[in-house]
C-alpha cells in the first residue's frame, strides 16, 4: 500500500490551461516513482501551473525536479507559473533556480605555435604508426606469396579465379568506358589548342603518349581502387565484424592464404589486361574524335601511330600495372583486417582503403615518372 509520503500528481485542465497538482512528499528518496511520469507528460495547453502548495515534504531535489519540468515546457513555449503555497518554498525554488548552473560552452581550441606544433607531431606520429603497419602487413603478403610458391598446393585455384572474374572481367564496361571517353576528350582538347598553331596532325601523338604511357593504367588503377579496393575492405572487414576470421584460425587456416593471397594475385594478372583495355579503347576514341573533328582518317591515324610511337610508351604502363595491383589489393586488405566490431567500422575502413590507395597510386605514379626520366625511357 502506498503511504502518504509517496509523490503523485493529477493534471487538471480549466479555462486558463492546465494545473498540475502534486501531493505527498518530494524529497530525494522517493522521487523515482515520479521520474518516467513527468518524462511523459506533454501539454495540452498553451499554459500550465505547477501548484505544490498540498505537498507535505520538499527537499531541494523536490525543488530541482519541478523546476527541471518547468524549464523543459517553456523551452516547448509553454508559460508556466510554479504555485509553491508558502513563502519558505518560494524562497527554497528561488535558490534552486539561482544555483543550476548554466549550459557549457564549447571549449575553444588553444591556439599558438605550441599547440600546432603539438598536433603536427600528433599525426606525424599516427601516420607512421599506419606506415609501419601496412609495410608489416606487406612483408606478410610478400612472405606468404614466397611460402606459397614453394607450394604450389596451397593457392587456392577456385578463390583466385572467383577474384579474376570480380577484379577483371566485371570491370571491363566501366573501363572502357572510360578509355573510350579520355581518348576523346584529348583528342577535342588537344585539337583545339593545336590547331592555333597549325599542328593539327600532332594530336595522333598527343593522345597516344598521354594515354599509353600515363592515363590509361593510372585511371584504370583509381577505378579499380574505388571498385575492387572498396570490395576486398567490406568484405573482410564484415567477416572480422561476424568473427568469422577468429573462426578461420581456429580451424587452422591462415586468413592471408585464404583471403589475401587470392585478392592479391587475381588484381596482379586482371589489371595490366584492364590498362591494356583502356590503352585501345582509349585510342580508339582519340582516333574517332580526330576523324570527327580534324578530318583524320583511321588509316592516317594509324599510321601516324605507328611511325611516331615508340613501344616503350605502351611498357612503361604495363611496368607500373602489377606494381599498382598490388598496393591497391594489400592497402585494401589491411584495412579490412584493422575493422573493429561494428558496422559503422567497415564504412570508416572502406573509405580510408579507398583513400590512400589512390593517393599511394598517384604518388608512385610519380617516382616512376621521374625514374623513367632519368634512364631516358
Amino acid at each position: 500500500m502506498p503511504s502518504s509520503d509517496d509523490p503523485a500528481f493529477t493534471v487538471e485542465t480549466g479555462p486558463d490551461g492546465q494545473v498540475l497538482r502534486f501531493v505527498g512528499g518530494l524529497v530525494v528518496a522517493s522521487l523515482g516513482a515520479l521520474e518516467r511520469p513527468l518524462a511523459r507528460f506533454r501539454p495540452e495547453a498553451r499554459a500550465v501551473r505547477l501548484d505544490v502548495s498540498e505537498v507535505e515534504r520538499m527537499d531541494t531535489a523536490g525543488a530541482f525536479v519541478v523546476d527541471a519540468l518547468a524549464r523543459r515546457l517553456e523551452a516547448e513555449g509553454v508559460a508556466v507559473e510554479i504555485v509553491p503555497g508558502a513563502e519558505a518554498r518560494a524562497d527554497l525554488f528561488a535558490t534552486v533556480r539561482r544555483s543550476r548552473p548554466e549550459a557549457e560552452g564549447e571549449e575553444e581550441p588553444p591556439s599558438g605555435f605550441l599547440p600546432w606544433l603539438r598536433d603536427v607531431g600528433e599525426e606525424t606520429v599516427r601516420m607512421l604508426g599506419v606506415l609501419a603497419g601496412l609495410l608489416g602487413f606487406f612483408g606478410l603478403t610478400l612472405a606468404t606469396i614466397g611460402r606459397t610458391a614453394l607450394r604450389p598446393r596451397r593457392l587456392r585455384a577456385a578463390a583466385l579465379v572467383h577474384q579474376m572474374q570480380e577484379t577483371g572481367f566485371n570491370a571491363v564496361p566501366i573501363v572502357s568506358l572510360m578509355g573510350f571517353l579520355i581518348g576523346v576528350v584529348l583528342a577535342f582538347q588537344g585539337s583545339v589548342q593545336l590547331r592555333q598553331f597549325g599542328a593539327e596532325v600532332f594530336v595522333v601523338d598527343l593522345i597516344a603518349i598521354s594515354i599509353l604511357r600515363e592515363l590509361g593504367i593510372m585511371l584504370t588503377a583509381i577505378i579499380v581502387a574505388g571498385r575492387s579496393g572498396s570490395a576486398f575492405t567490406a568484405s573482410i572487414g564484415s567477416m572480422k565484424v561476424r568473427e568469422e576470421i577468429d573462426a578461420m584460425r581456429t580451424l587452422g587456416l591462415d586468413p592471408m592464404e585464404v583471403l589475401v593471397l587470392p585478392r592479391v594475385l587475381a588484381l596482379a594478372i586482371m589489371l595490366p589486361i584492364l590498362g591494356f583495355v583502356a590503352n585501345v579503347m582509349g585510342l580508339l576514341g582519340g582516333a574517332l574524335m580526330s576523324w570527327v573533328e580534324l578530318g583524320i582518317s583511321p588509316a592516317m591515324f594509324l599510321t601516324r601511330l605507328q611511325d611516331n610511337t615508340d613501344v616503350w610508351h605502351l611498357g612503361v604502363g604495363m611496368i607500373k600495372a602489377p606494381v599498382f595491383a598490388v598496393v591497391i589489393a594489400t592497402v585494401a586488405c589491411w584495412q579490412g583486417f584493422q575493422v573493429g566490431g561494428s558496422s559503422e567500422s567497415v564504412g570508416q575502413r572502406t573509405t580510408a582503403a579507398v583513400v590512400q590507395a589512390i593517393f599511394l597510386v598517384i604518388a608512385i605514379d610519380a617516382l616512376f615518372s621521374v625514374f623513367f626520366a632519368e634512364i631516358g625511357v
